[in-house]
């Protein structure tokens, strides 16, 4: 693939070559679900009540912004339950439920469209097992996806291209991305702002960790089926797109 090719993608001038008239939205078909479901019998945690309350005053946005920087260290101290809830309500949380179509959450998405979906690698959290868990932002839970098995570590380090920064973290937070949930009213357009969203959600995670003491690096190199098969997404319909170990310093 040219280097002109890639460059294409970060321009716009595909939105004027497409007839959004055409899009699923515009034929009305229903749109696809704000949030991924629960499975039958699956294990399903309740992340403390008010983010809001439990953490306003605890830093300065203007000192967050000022010190916002990249971590790859972590203290041997784990996450409380109430921070990674937190944590997760800065990145997607909900501020107000929009109807079937949409959701107004605290990072902007283009067309309140929300195309990402939050997974949390939990190596050392208060009150959780180890394993594989999905943020659910309509309830402000957690969704345990798959248990952490003996090669739980090694295979994470491996799908991260071994940097070994990212298994050492306590959590590492992980966004994926259902394409349709953007297709459906973006058609071909969809993708370019699927990766802007990305990044909305975690610069909002930099500032957010400032507030309890953590760190965070932002990650975009990892091995692309490997990580898919680590979080149990099927790598076309939900894939990873981003990622970001998250710990105290």
């Amino acid at each position: 693939m040219s280097m002109q090719t890639m460059r294409a993608f970060l321009k716009d001038d595909l939105r004027l070559q497409l007839d959004f008239s055409r899009s699923d939205q515009n034929r009305g078909i229903a749109p696809p679900p704000v949030q991924k479901a629960v499975r039958q019998g699956q294990t399903v945690v309740s992340l403390p009540g008010d983010a809001v309350s439990a953490f306003v005053g605890r830093i300065d946005l203007v000192q967050a912004l000022a010190a916002r920087k990249s971590h790859r260290a972590w203290r041997d101290e784990p996450l409380s339950l109430e921070e990674l809830g937190f944590l997760l309500w800065a990145v997607q949380g909900v501020r107000k439920k929009g109807g079937p179509a949409s959701v107004f959450r605290t990072v902007p998405s283009a067309g309140c469209r929300h195309a990402l979906e939050s997974y949390v690698l939990v190596n050392n959290c208060a009150s959780l097992e180890r394993g594989v868990y999905r943020y659910l932002p309509l309830d402000h839970a957690l969704a345990l996806e798959i248990s952490a098995e003996a090669d739980f570590t090694a295979r994470l380090h491996e799908a991260v291209l071994m940097q070994a920064f990212v298994p050492k973290a306590p959590v590492v937070l992980v966004w994926t991305t259902i394409p349709y949930r953007m297709e459906w009213r973006y058609m071909e357009a969809a993708h370019r702002v699927i990766a802007l969203d990305a990044g909305h959600a975690c610069q909002n995670l930099y500032l957010a960790v400032q507030a309890v003491g953590c760190g965070t690096c932002a990650v975009a190199a990892f091995h692309q089926k490997a990580l898919d098969e680590f979080l149990g997404v099927d790598g076309e319909d939900e894939f990873a797109l981003y990622l970001a170990p998250v710990g105290k310093i």
